[in-house]
């Protein structure tokens, strides 16, 4: 599978990739959704900013995938303080994140910037885009 990953420009989340600071990127909601179950060991990312520009600048590959059960706030602020030295979320991430039921940690490898290239966006609003091949979507 290849997963299209959106990055927090205001975190800088993209550029702490690429520079090996950050190796982790969180998900999480009230309930299981995207990419909740859906990310293995092996798949590409590419990565894009939340920009609206549309561009995605950089690939990598998923290292490890974490899919929580259902959390209690006390045992999702366990797992993100766990694991703070690879996501290094700012405050406003952490103050998003912490209290989801429902949390997945992406851990990424060999990120590196690639030929920038748009793709065909449907309307929606996810930060986390499954395709069996960017290749289906590449515009």
């Amino acid at each position: 599978m290849d997963h299209i990953v959106y990055c927090d420009k205001k975190a800088k989340e993209l550029s702490r990739l690429l520079s090996g600071e950050q190796t982790m990127v969180i998900r999480g909601a009230a309930g299981r959704k995207l990419p909740h179950g859906r990310v293995a060991i092996g798949d590409n990312v590419y990565l894009i900013e939340n920009d609206g520009s549309g561009i995605i600048r950089a690939k990598g590959i998923v290292s490890s995938a974490f899919h929580s059960d259902k959390l209690s706030l006390e045992e999702c602020e366990k797992v993100i303080e766990e694991n703070m030295d690879k996501l290094k979320l700012t405050e406003a991430q952490k103050k998003r994140w912490i209290g989801k039921r429902y949390l997945c940690l992406i851990g990424f490898k060999d990120i590196h910037e690639i030929e920038p290239f748009s793709y065909a966006r449907e309307k929606n609003m996810d930060d986390w885009i499954i395709v069996e091949s960017i290749d289906d979507i590449r515009k």
